[in-house]
C-alpha cells in the first residue's frame, strides 16, 4: 500500500517551500529519525553490519538542524544551504555522508521552492549522491533516492501542486525500498530492506508532513527478533571506518579518490569546492589519513573499529543532555549526582573522563572539570567523544562551587550551545576560595607561611595566613563579601572542625544580613572549607 492511499490532504497545505518551512522540516526530520533510529540500526547489514545507520543519519540531521538554527532567518536558498552545510560538517558514516550530498543537491536547484524547484533539487541530490559513491550499488539508499526523484519530476511535469509532488516522491521511495532485497542479495539473506533507504524514506516523510500538514504513518519494516538479537559479524577485510573533513582543491581530491579506492571500500567523497567530507572503510588507517595529508589539510579525523562497534552496539539519544563533574568527597559526589550528573574522582585521565561521558548516555554532554589542570584533559576527552557522535563542551570551572553555580542555571528548553554559554557565565560570576593547611615553609604574596599554618587561597592565590583556622575562615568570608555578593556557598571538608558550619552561618547572619547562605557537607580532603560568592 502506498502512503498516498491512506493520507488525506488538509486545507492550507504549502504551495511553495519557503525558509520558515525548511526550519520546521529540519525539526520534523530530526524528531522522525530519532523515533526510527533503533529500528534503522537493526536493519543495518550492508555494507557492514555495524548497526549504526539510523544513529548516523540522526546525528547528521541534528548537525544540519543546529547549523540552520545558528543563523537568523533568511531567504530559502540560504536556509537550505545552511542545512546542507551543517550536514556536510557533521555527517556520520556512509549513510550520513550520502544524506548530506542529497541535501546539497536540493540546495543547489531548489530555486524558489516551487513544485518544479523541489523536484529539480531532489533530482540533483540523487544524482550528486550517486556520483559521490566510488562504486554505486543498486538496492541501497541510492536506488531509493533515484525513485523518489523520478516520481517528483513526473508530478512536476504534469503541473501537480507541491503537496502531490512530495507525496509522489515518498510513495515511490516506499515502493523502491520494498524492492531493495530483490536488488541486493545480502538484504534478502538477512530478510531486511536497506537501512539507508529506510532512513531516506523517514526524511521524505518529514518533508511531506511539513508540506501537507499531515503525519505520515510509514509501513513497518522492523526486522525479526533473531536478526535484532544476533547481529552478523563483520567479515570484510576492511575493518576500520575512517572519516575526516578535508580542505583541498578539486584536482587533489580526484587523485585522493583514486588512492582511497585502491585502499578500501565504501568510499564516499562529498562537498567542495574547498571543503570535503571523506568516508572510507580500510585495513590500513594510517595510509588513508596520509592520503588525505597529501591531498590537503584533513581535520576532525575519526576512526572506528567496525568489529568492536558490532560487538558492542550502544544506544544513544543524540538529543539527550548530560553532565560530567570532576570532584573529590562523598558529599560532593552525592550533591552532583542528585543534580543528574555523572561524577569522576579528582585528577582523572582522558580515558576516565571519556568513560564518564559514555555513562552519561547522552548525545550532548557538558564537562565541569573544577580544576584548571584538568581542563586540558577534559578537552582531550571531548575530542575523543566527538568521534563517537557525542557533542561535548567543557565549561572551565575551577572549583566545585563554580560547578554548583553552573548547574543551577541549566535549562533544557534552551539550545544546547546557549545553555553552555549560560553555565559558563554563571560559573564565571562565582568567586571561589579555599582554606587548607600549609605542608611546608613558603613565601607567598600574603607573607611567610610555615608548616601547620592555615592559609586561604582566593581563586588560586594566597590571601590570608593564620594559626587559628576558625578565625581565618571568618576573615575569608568577610574579605570575599567586601567585594559584593548576594549568595554565599559554604562546602565543609572532611577535616573541618566541629561546629564550623554553625559558627560561620551565625557570623554571616550578624555581619552580612542581606546575604543568603547555603551550607553543604562536601567531605572533600585537604580543604576544610571551600567558599563561593555570587
Amino acid at each position: 500500500m502506498l502512503v498516498s492511499d491512506v493520507t488525506t490532504t488538509l486545507d492550507g497545505v504549502l504551495e511553495v517551500l519557503d525558509a520558515a518551512a525548511v526550519r520546521r522540516f529540519a525539526e520534523r526530520a530530526v524528531a522522525a529519525l530519532g523515533r526510527h533510529r533503533e529500528e534503522i540500526d537493526q536493519l543495518n547489514v550492508y555494507p557492514v553490519p555495524d548497526g549504526d545507520t539510523g544513529t548516523n543519519m540522526h546525528l547528521t540531521l541534528v548537525a544540519a538542524r543546529d547549523e540552520l538554527a545558528a543563523h537568523p532567518p533568511g531567504a530559502l536558498g540560504d536556509a537550505v544551504g545552511q542545512l546542507a552545510r551543517g550536514a556536510l560538517m557533521g555527517a556520520r558514516g556512509n549513510s550520513g555522508v550520502i544524506l548530506a550530498q542529497i541535501l546539497r543537491g536540493l540546495a543547489d536547484l531548489i530555486g524558489d521552492g516551487s513544485p518544479g524547484g523541489v523536484a529539480a533539487g531532489l533530482a540533483e541530490g540523487a544524482k550528486a549522491a550517486r556520483a559521490a559513491v566510488a562504486h554505486p550499488v543498486e538496492g541501497t539508499i541510492l536506488s531509493v533516492a533515484d525513485a523518489a526523484a523520478l516520481a517528483a519530476r513526473d508530478a512536476a511535469l504534469a503541473a501537480r501542486p507541491l503537496a502531490e509532488v512530495v507525496v509522489a516522491a515518498l510513495d515511490q521511495a516506499v515502493a523502491a525500498l520494498a524492492l531493495t532485497p530483490e536488488q541486493l542479495p545480502v538484504l534478502a539473506t538477512a530478510g531486511v530492506v536497506d537501512a539507508g533507504g529506510r532512513g531516506l524514506v523517514v526524511v521524505l516523510g518529514a518533508l511531506c508532513g511539513e508540506v501537507t500538514g499531515e503525519e505520515f504513518d510509514l509501513p513497518e519494516v522492523t526486522p525479526g527478533e533473531e536478526l535484532a538479537a544476533t547481529p552478523a559479524p563483520v567479515t570484510s577485510a576492511y575493518g576500520y571506518e575512517v572519516q575526516y573533513l578535508l580542505d583541498a582543491e578539486e584536482a587533489a581530491v580526484e587523485r585522493l579518490r583514486t588512492t582511497l579506492d585502491g585502499l578500501g571500500e565504501s568510499l564516499v567523497v562529498v562537498g567542495g569546492p574547498a571543503t570535503w567530507r571523506v568516508h572510507v572503510h580500510v585495513a590500513d588507517v594510517g595510509a588513508a589519513i596520509e592520503a588525505g595529508v597529501h591531498a590537503g589539510r584533513p581535520y576532525q579525523i575519526g576512526v572506528t573499529d567496525l568489529t568492536q562497534q558490532v560487538a558492542g552496539r550502544t544506544c544513544l539519544d543524540p538529543d539527550a543532555r548530560g553532565v560530567v563533574v570532576v570532584c573529590a568527597g562523598d558529599g560532593l559526589d552525592e550533591i552532583f549526582q542528585a543534580e543528574g550528573a555523572v561524577t569522576v574522582g579528582a585528577n582523572p585521565s582522558t580515558a576516565e573522563l571519556l568513560a564518564a561521558v559514555r555513562r552519561a548516555a547522552a548525545g550532548r554532554v557538558v564537562i565541569l572539570p573544577n580544576d584548571s589542570n584538568t581542563h586540558a584533559v577534559a578537552t582531550a576527552a571531548a575530542g575523543e567523544a566527538y568521534h563517537e557522535g557525542i557533542k561535548v563542551r567543557v565549561v572551565p570551572t575551577r572549583s566545585s562551587v563554580q560547578a554548583m553555580a553552573a548547574l543551577a542555571v541549566r535549562d533544557a528548553a534552551r539550545r544546547f550551545e546557549d545553555d553552555v554559554i549560560a553555565m559558563a557565565e554563571a560559573a564565571g560570576k562565582c568567586r571561589y576560595a579555599e582554606v587548607t593547611i600549609a605542608g611546608r615553609h613558603a613565601l607567598t604574596v600574603a607573607g611567610e607561611c610555615r608548616p601547620g599554618d592555615a592559609i586561604a587561597l582566593v581563586e588560586g592565590e594566597v590571601h590570608l595566613i593564620g594559626q587559628d583556622l576558625r578565625a581565618l575562615c571568618r576573615d575569608l568570608v568577610d574579605r570575599l563579601l567586601g567585594g559584593g555578593g548576594e549568595l554565599v556557598t559554604l562546602v565543609l571538608g572532611a577535616d573541618a572542625p566541629d561546629g564550623l558550619a554553625g559558627e560561620l552561618t551565625a557570623h554571616l547572619a550578624a555581619a552580612w544580613p542581606f546575604a543568603d547562605v547555603q551550607c553543604f557537607d562536601g567531605g572533600q580532603p585537604h580543604y576544610p572549607l571551600i567558599v563561593g560568592v555570587e
